[in-house]
């Protein structure tokens, strides 16, 4: 296992997040239910620095070299100032915040809660919330690529946003997945994203409305096993597009770690198990290495928590396995 190392100073409780620098391929942030987000240098595998929240953090994100964000149970909205550790409060939501991304591209964060909103922040502005969008539902999950915002929320509903005019949605659907949508990842190369459901089962999807483009989305069972004749399924907690190859990763309550060609509707990897469930993942931004968040999540109830493992961050460093057959890109 030589490719992979433990993270020195893991959170205490279950890992909510791990995100990686969109600039730095070493610098990582976790954000965790022991109500911290950490601050690590994978390289020098240290912990840098280190905030407290007032309960559970759910989301965290980058968006300059310096700078981070996060946001949870608390509602608050938090700019972390990653040289200064200092706290900025942006502002708040009126429920927990499930999800936010940072578009580089408008130097603006959008989050995502369980208030039925959507809301778009200026740091930099004395009254940071630029603005706020009302969905049908409560929010689980974001992501963004290029201009296109993908919301997944409860109810299996899909708004896609274009983040210049969000005045309505581009397109809504409803999941091809028939259970609760857990996990959404946009592919890199912008054509369209992937989700994945409590019911281990993962849909690749297209943006482009176009029947051509629709007839190539499929869905497929993964994070399944069969043990003495039965079939034990596992939730879809994470999925990650690779930044160059275009090929994705999964985790599930399992404890299992794939990754696959939706292009070519194949696995290309399982890596060793872990002894826990994985519930988030990230590559970092030149693709080298998969940070893996190891931690109960809760599908024992009370029970299972009390023989739970502590939870570990791994650092991966992946190699030819994460690349289509054939590739022959730039």
């Amino acid at each position: 296992m030589s490719n992979q190392f433990e993270l020195a100073s893991p959170p205490f409780d279950s890992v909510s997040s791990v995100r990686f620098s969109p600039t730095d391929p070493n610098h990582l942030l976790v954000s965790s239910w022991d109500t911290t987000v950490r601050f690590y240098d994978v390289a020098a595998n240290e912990q840098k620095s280190k905030f407290d929240h007032r309960a559970a953090v759910l989301a965290c994100c980058f968006s300059n070299a310096t700078h981070a964000y996060s946001g949870g149970l608390d509602t608050s909205v938090r700019q972390l100032d990653l040289q200064t550790d200092k706290v900025n409060h942006l502002g708040q939501h009126s429920d927990a915040i499930s999800c936010m991304n940072y578009s580089r591209d408008q130097n603006t964060l959008i989050t995502g809660s369980w208030d039925r909103t959507v809301r778009f922040w200026d740091p930099r502005a004395s009254n940071p919330q630029q603005s706020s969008y009302d969905l049908p539902e409560r929010v689980y999950n974001m992501d963004l690529v290029n201009h296109i915002l993908v919301v997944a929320m409860a109810s299996r509903l899909f708004h896609i946003y274009d983040i210049r005019k969000m005045d309505s949605p581009a397109q809504t659907r409803e999941s091809s997945l028939k259970f609760m949508t857990r996990a959404l990842a946009c592919m890199s190369d912008g054509q369209g994203y992937a989700t994945g459901s409590v019911e281990g089962r993962i849909a690749v999807e297209y943006f482009d409305p176009n029947p051509q483009a629709q007839e190539k989305k499929y869905a497929f069972k993964c994070h399944r096993q069969t043990i003495d004749d039965v079939d034990h399924v596992w939730p879809v907690n994470a999925l990650a597009f690779h930044p160059v190859y275009n090929t994705f990763a999964s985790a599930g309550s399992d404890g299992t770690v794939s990754i696959w060609d939706h292009k070519s509707k194949k696995r290309l990897r399982q890596y060793p198990k872990y002894n826990a469930p994985v519930p988030s993942i990230a590559f970092n931004c030149d693709g080298t290495k998969l940070a893996v968040g190891v931690s109960y999540t809760w599908e024992e109830g009370e029970e299972g928590a009390k023989t739970a493992e502590r939870p570990a961050v791994y650092i991966r460093n992946v190699g030819d396995e994460v690349k289509p057959k054939g590739w022959t890109g730039s």
